[in-house]
């Protein structure tokens, strides 16, 4: 069954007209971060070597760095690193959701927001990839690192398992690089989105995961995923391999810009042929 829809506007979703998709995107026109600040160079050495996908309202935490969206009250993106030693951290998962006081009261979700929503509280960064410190893992449960998904057969479900085969992937590989957050798809020339709770959080249609990693000859691999918000198979993940360059042309971030042009472009235009 549907979540339901609550605390939506009239007819119960935003329209937007397609000409103002950007709207939804992160705006890009604020500085980079001061990189002399060096706890925010550390956070960027580590979680942001293959450079931004967008600059707008960035957060450094302990194991994520986060761009959030003030008007959709969710993230744009999330990024980190992910190793080996990482995954074998001891810290206990928690559950101290919050809402994220860095933030004005008009620009960020609250726990009321998903009570009675019909939506999970989705993190982007999740809890299981943030054992290496308590400080992590305690800041993996702000709403800024969140955002409304599907419970049933999406965030328990097909989007649960993605996170497993990352956690895989980061230890058959030793380290992998991570950017997740969500997508926005229109729809017969519209853009069409659920808001909920009384801040009316954006529900997004879609979500993406873009991992990177550094082969032996320090040639660089990727693979993308995005899976819509929806009740979807688990053995269906496979099915969702897509290209860096389709995300970015429904989320208006630039991923991998770091990299030499022609290499950033050979890896956004190929979908991967098989899961890792």
């Amino acid at each position: 069954m549907a979540p339901p829809r609550r605390r939506c506007y009239p007819g119960g979703v935003l329209k937007l007209s397609v000409l103002l998709i950007v709207t939804a995107a992160p705006v890009l026109a604020e500085p980079p971060p001061d990189l002399a600040d060096e706890p925010v160079a550390a956070a960027v050495r580590e979680h942001l070597p293959f450079g931004f996908p967008g600059t707008a309202e960035l957060r450094f935490r302990k194991g994520y760095v986060v761009s959030h969206n003030n008007w959709l009250k969710i993230p744009n993106w999330v990024a980190y690193r992910l190793t080996s030693e990482y995954l074998a951290g001891k810290t206990p998962r928690g559950s101290d959701f919050r809402t994220d006081d860095s933030f004005k009261p008009h620009q960020r979700a609250e726990l009321e927001d998903y009570k009675a929503s019909g939506y999970d509280r989705g993190h982007l960064a999740p809890a299981g990839d943030m054992k290496r410190t308590r400080q992590a893992m305690s800041e993996s449960f702000y709403l800024s690192n969140m955002a409304p998904q599907v419970g049933a057969g999406f965030n328990r479900g097909i989007w649960e398992e993605l996170e497993k085969k990352v956690r895989h992937w980061a230890l058959r590989r030793r380290e992998v690089w991570v950017f997740t957050g969500p997508a926005f798809r229109e729809t017969q020339g519209e853009m069409r989105f659920l808001l909920i709770g009384p801040h009316r959080v954006a529900v997004p249609t879609h979500f993406f995961k873009i991992l990177a990693s550094r082969d032996d000859d320090a040639s660089i691999d990727a693979i993308a995923f995005l899976i819509p918000n929806e009740p979807t198979p688990r053995e269906k993940l496979r099915e969702h391999l897509t290209t860096i360059d389709e995300i970015e042309e429904h989320t208006g971030l630039d991923f991998l810009d770091a990299l030499p042009d022609d290499v950033e472009n050979d890896l956004e235009r190929k979908k991967a042929a098989a899961l890792w």
